[in-house]
């Protein structure tokens, strides 16, 4: 008599214990890796390893160009002739999922127009303190774009 009482008890400290494990704050995780992005794209310069444009790669567009993501959002390409600005920025899509795959990274350049190309909101595939992998699926025609930053 005692087990049949004592089970019902133990099965609420078991939910309980369930429970506190999953009430996990998403925003503050997600916000990390927010943080972690920003941190690790501000620190030195990058250049592009890949740019594939629905199937076709025009990675050599960018060749010799020093990406340098600034503190205020202003990304600047340069190389030994050009110096070309724009704008980035790391956003969260949806504040309920914190994989790092629903951040956003948002890339804008006005002009040239290979550079203009990379202006997107970018998903993120990967990232390390040396390279930072990001994905486009069009919604326009379905094409699907990836660009790959790599440390210098």
């Amino acid at each position: 008599m005692k087990i049949i009482k004592l089970i019902p008890f133990l099965s609420c400290i078991f939910l309980l214990n369930i429970a506190s494990t999953c009430s996990k704050d998403d925003s503050s995780s997600s916000s990390n890796n927010q943080t972690q992005v920003t941190t690790t794209v501000t620190s030195g310069t990058w250049k592009i390893t890949l740019y594939n444009d629905s199937g076709t790669v025009k990675t050599s567009n960018f060749t010799g160009y020093n990406f340098t993501f600034g503190a205020n959002n202003s990304l600047t390409a340069s190389n030994s002739t050009n110096n070309y600005t724009g704008t980035w920025s790391v956003t969260d899509s949806n504040s309920n999922d914190d994989s790092l795959s629903d951040l956003d990274f948002n890339i804008i350049f006005a002009s040239p127009a290979n550079f203009q190309d990379l202006s997107d909101d970018w998903d993120i595939i990967s990232r390390t303190d040396t390279k930072i992998q990001l994905i486009d699926v069009s919604s326009g025609n379905g094409g699907t774009d990836y660009l790959t930053f790599e440390k210098n």
